[in-house]
């Protein structure tokens, strides 16, 4: 592929999806996501997009796009923590025509390196209905930072797992 002639990484590294297996408040949990109760969309969390954990909480799946400069953009794969009927909704109208007009508020539910922003309010809606909900906006100004803002390429690929 090549390195890049901006901060050297892999030209490959810059267009990239990362996605988180499980919400840091479940990675925390005695029994993650193998805590009685629990219901997921997929047995796999890795590829679940909804997921509720007792005495944990319920979360979903969002995408977080963050732009590089030079026209890149790096998505991460998050989970957000959302109400419980926040939810149910989601689920209600996942496969329906309503699903593109879905909005959901929540918290970041993931550590994502280098903002960190576990926790931080985020609004969610639909761009895409073959797609996950994606972080559109947020009261944080850190967060709307993230969203808004054209990064560097080697702060951000240099924090990537």
């Amino acid at each position: 592929m090549g390195s890049c002639a901006i901060c050297g990484h892999e030209t490959n590294d810059h267009d990239r999806h990362v996605r988180f297996r499980l919400p840091e408040p479940v990675l925390h949990a005695p029994d993650r996501e193998s805590t009685a109760g629990t219901w997921t969309t997929n047995p796999d969390p890795a590829a679940a997009v909804m997921m509720m954990v007792p005495n944990v909480g319920a979360f979903l799946r969002a995408l977080l796009p963050v732009h590089l400069a030079e026209g890149h953009t790096l998505t991460y794969g998050i989970w957000v923590g959302v109400h419980p009927e926040d939810l149910k909704r989601a689920f209600t109208v996942w496969w329906e025509p309503e699903y593109k007009e879905l909005q959901l508020a929540g918290h970041i539910a993931n550590v994502v390196e280098p903002w960190g922003l576990l926790g931080q309010p985020v609004n969610l809606s639909v761009r895409d209905p073959d797609q996950t909900p994606y972080c559109t906006s947020s009261a944080s100004v850190e967060l709307h930072e993230v969203l808004t803002r054209e990064w560097d390429h080697g702060p951000v690929l240099s924090a990537l797992p």
